[in-house]
């Protein structure tokens, strides 16, 4: 047996055998010393109808005859010397949980949870039952975020995933696109991206000079809102202010060279976006 294998076992410092895995809804993508996986909690066949603004011409030009797919997704991020999970799905059958023991991972060993905004499907797993999944973890959102969802319009579903958190619930005020950025955590920071909801948030991960944007709901449909960002999602809360920031931050991502992950782009759920004409394109990695 190799001796650096054999002192793992000893120690119990051996990586998890599971990488990217699309059988098993995971895909790793290293940022340097970050190691991203990109968790697919579920998928199912994609509608439509949720498309606002959407004519025939566009639908037949980008989707498929066939149909398509949505996922929905979790982020988790291996740093050095903390786990960082970004959203936590719905919580369907303790999934996202799973795959995170999975990758070797426990859920008292995970440090903190960026949360992208208060849809159900973006905070579920935070709490079983009233008591915390991640019970060491602090959870961030943006302070516009905590505050409409649990005073000005009171998602209570919001508030009981909070409740187990209580002071460990720490809020930030991310900064717009064209301002100096500054990090929550080391190599992470949060961008405003309002207009999904009055607090959506993107976050910018960077290490060793290598970035990653993980975009939350910027998009619902990629295949249509990356050539065509002006059309917007019922679930859009300012559907006008949601069209603006999904093309700045494309627009963004391009010009710096940054990947982009998404909580409802399909497996591998990460990729390179580039320009296509008037709008983007969007190519999943491999």
């Amino acid at each position: 047996m190799n001796k650096a294998v054999l002192i793992g076992i000893l120690f119990g410092i051996v990586a998890p055998a599971v990488k990217s895995d699309e059988n098993d809804g995971i895909f790793l993508h290293k940022i340097g010393q970050f190691e991203v996986y990109i968790l697919i909690e579920s998928e199912r066949d994609g509608n439509t109808d949720i498309l606002v603004g959407a004519d025939k011409n566009i639908l037949d030009r980008y989707i498929p005859a066939g149909g398509f797919k949505h996922s929905a997704n979790a982020v988790l991020v291996k740093a050095p010397g903390r786990n960082i999970l970004i959203d936590t799905g719905t919580g369907a059958g303790g999934i996202i949980i799973e795959k995170i023991k999975k990758l070797g991972v426990q859920p008292d060993s995970i440090d903190a949870v960026l949360i992208t905004h208060l849809h159900g499907d973006h905070f579920g797993s935070l709490q079983i039952n009233g008591t915390a999944s991640f019970p060491k973890a602090k959870v961030y959102l943006s302070a516009k975020e905590l505050e409409y969802f649990t005073k000005t319009n009171v998602n209570r579903g919001a508030a009981a995933a909070l409740a187990p958190y209580g002071s460990n619930t720490v809020t930030f005020e991310p900064a717009e696109l064209g301002q100096k950025l500054s990090e929550i955590l080391p190599g992470i920071s949060p961008i405003a991206a309002y207009g999904h909801t009055p607090g959506h948030t993107v976050f910018l991960l960077e290490s060793r000079n290598e970035k990653l944007l993980v975009v939350g709901d910027l998009l619902h449909v990629a295949l249509v809102q990356f050539p065509v960002p002006e059309i917007s999602a019922t679930y859009d809360m300012d559907q006008k202010a949601a069209a603006s920031i999904r093309r700045q931050i494309l627009d963004y991502a391009v010009k710096n060279n940054i990947p982009a992950a998404g909580m409802h782009i399909v497996y591998p759920g990460i990729g390179n976006v580039g320009v296509d004409g008037t709008g983007f394109k969007f190519t999943p990695m491999k």
